[in-house]
């Protein structure tokens, strides 16, 4: 019996755009997923896929720019900062009224309940409300009311379901992590800045300084807070702690999940340069999501060999 072949595509907001690249890479070699399951972007890149939008959403990341991530936005101050709304409609464009029970392809998104911390299946139903509750990132883009439940983004409680895969009957799991390298990236820039400034220097996060870049501060909603100029030291903003706060929270989860719960074959795109807002750099994340495959052929093709010999 042809075994099944399971993708857990894991969280990391824009470097999730990686996905794209991986999957494409993948079906290439001549390996197609029997089973997606995915977390926050991971469940919107794996639902784009097993939807068919996945042409759509690749021709659409490819040309976005900061200027549509930014016309994107509908900023409101109770339950995140972003309601969602417009991000959902250009999204359901391709994946509206599509249920997941009717997909071809069995595929799964993972939210977490606000209230009880509780990690949620969501398994049937509108997909494209399965992706929203997944991408809830707290604090930026609002929860999700769906079953009486409020959902936030899957990450903080299961941020590469391998989990998940299996139980939707995947016999082999290739997990993807998008986040493995990026506090070691961190230490590396803060230890080089020490060593040519001869000192400690608090900056702006590279993520968030992007996130300014793109003009997201909206006339102060995100007021940096910084101490006066005769403080040596500045006070991190409040987007310098949540992104700082969530990269590490994910980062620790992750690798206690994959050692219960080890994947079959786990890939690690080198995404510790695109900042965790940067939407508009897709280009350069399914790139690399081309390259990790490439640095795994051997992998695949024994993957290949594992199916054609047991079909």
């Amino acid at each position: 019996m042809k075994p099944k072949i399971g993708l857990a595509l894991g969280g990391g907001s824009a470097r999730g755009w990686a996905h794209i690249g991986i999957i494409r890479s993948l079906i290439e070699a001549g390996i197609k997923p029997d089973v997606v399951a995915g977390t926050s972007m991971g469940a919107l890149v794996g639902g784009a896929y097993v939807s068919g939008y996945l042409d759509d959403l690749e021709g659409w990341v490819s040309e976005l720019n900061w200027q549509e991530v930014v016309s994107m936005l509908d900023i409101r101050l109770s339950g995140g900062l972003i309601h969602g709304a417009k991000l959902l409609k250009r999204l359901g464009e391709g994946m509206e009224g599509i249920d997941m029970q009717s997909l071809a392809v069995p595929f799964g998104a993972v939210a977490t309940d606000l209230d009880t911390g509780k990690e949620i299946w969501l398994r049937e139903g509108d997909i494209l409300s399965a992706i929203r509750a997944s991408i809830a990132l707290p604090g930026l883009l609002s929860p999700l009311h769906h079953d009486e439940r409020w959902l936030v983004d899957g990450g903080l409680t299961n941020p590469v379901p391998v989990s998940l895969c299996r139980a939707l009957g995947a016999d082999y799991v290739i997990a993807v992590d998008l986040n493995s390298q990026v506090l070691h990236h961190r230490a590396m820039q803060k230890r080089s800045e020490e060593d040519k400034h001869g000192q400690q220097e608090s900056a702006i996060d590279d993520e968030s300084s992007n996130f300014d870049r793109l003009g997201f501060l909206l006339h102060g909603v995100l007021d940096k807070f910084r101490q006066s100029a005769d403080d040596k030291v500045a006070t991190p903003s409040l987007l310098d702690v949540a992104v700082r706060s969530i990269t590490i929270m994910s980062s620790r989860i992750t690798r206690s999940r994959l050692a219960g719960e080890p994947a079959d074959m786990l890939l690690l795109p080198r995404l510790a340069h695109i900042g965790l807002l940067e939407f508009h750099r897709g280009n350069e994340a399914i790139e690399e999501g081309h390259q990790e495959i490439a640095r795994h052929l051997s992998a695949v093709n024994y993957i290949k060999e594992i199916v054609k010999d047991n079909k």
